[in-house]
């Protein structure tokens, strides 16, 4: 199995998950995700984390977590090392507990954390365990709307304080924001991951790949490094595909949906903008136009002229 790339800084935030080996539960029991629970205490205490959501679902977890000491692997190796730990010698059994290693996308702590902590807390809805998602008793969720008192280690501010500035606004105004995807189809909050590992504006991006990516010369096998090349902007693609196709204005628009699609970067949404369509017809498009290419040498030859001017 390829090593994940973690990028790891202080003050970094991270969505967390691992699931069971094989798929199989992880707790079995309401003692369980209490000592599970108990991890993440222990783990604020000893190693600094600051965990601002979670769910605890049979056979894996979500965390919204973030690492003031820039100490991610001491913090993860604590919570599932130390649940593992617990969960075999209660069972006297031996062995791999979660399925490989965790997962860990850095995130911008903005607005994505915001849609991330909406994802995690409707996580137990989407399942179909429960039909909202206060009534489910082992995510932060309960927490943040005022139902039960939140524990001493679940950061709430961070996340509510997008919501208002006085605790009983803020998580009204959080609870209608949950509340607005309850019940609809909804894509995946991680869905723009770049490379699976980090998910930001194209600035984040960009700084995070310009600060802690660059030379990294002993994990150049990794194959999420690889998105993480220098990109053309937006605008730059649309001008290079103006020089190089003239005179035909739809083929050009159909050359730079797909460049954009394919090499910029940005989020879908960003590019739906632009070109002033929907999101799935961006991805359409440029299916359409990858299928126009495999029959069109000129076409292809075209669209390579295009990559290498804006490669240098």
């Amino acid at each position: 199995m390829a090593r994940p790339l973690r990028i790891t800084y202080s003050g970094a935030y991270y969505h967390i998950t691992s699931r069971g080996n094989e798929q199989r539960d992880i707790f079995k029991s309401q003692k369980d995700r209490e000592k599970f629970l108990y991890y993440l205490d222990s783990a604020k205490e000893r190693y600094g984390a600051a965990i601002h959501a979670y769910c605890l679902m049979s056979n894996h977890f979500h965390l919204l977590l973030e690492t003031p000491r820039g100490n991610l692997s001491e913090i993860m190796r604590h919570i599932v090392g130390a649940y593992t730990t617990y969960f075999n010698i209660k069972r006297k059994r031996a062995g791999h507990l979660f399925q490989g290693r965790y997962k860990s996308i850095l995130i911008e702590g903005d607005e994505y954390a915001t849609e991330l902590s909406r994802y995690i807390h409707l996580n137990p809805v989407r399942a179909g365990i429960v039909a909202l998602p206060e009534e489910y008793k082992w995510s932060s969720y309960q927490s943040y709307i005022g139902q039960v008192q939140s524990p001493i280690w679940l950061k709430t501010d961070f996340v509510l304080g997008y919501f208002g500035k006085t605790g009983a606004a803020a998580r009204k105004k959080y609870r209608e924001f949950i509340e607005d995807l309850v019940g609809k189809e909804y894509e995946s909050a991680l869905k723009d991951a770049v490379g699976a590992s980090i998910l930001g504006s194209a600035d984040f991006i960009k700084e995070i790949t310009a600060t802690h990516l660059k030379d990294r010369e002993e994990d150049k096998n990794i194959p999420a490094l690889r998105h993480f090349e220098e990109r053309p902007m937006l605008s730059e693609i649309c001008m290079s595909v103006k020089k190089t196709i003239d005179g035909n204005d739809k083929l050009a628009r159909q050359a730079s949906i797909y460049l954009s699609h394919r090499y910029s970067g940005e989020r879908l949404r960003d590019i739906a903008e632009l070109f002033d369509i929907g999101e799935t017809a961006i991805c359409e498009a440029s299916k359409r136009f990858s299928m126009k290419m495999k029959d069109d040498k000129l076409l292809r030859d075209k669209v390579d002229t295009i990559m290498g001017s804006l490669k240098k």
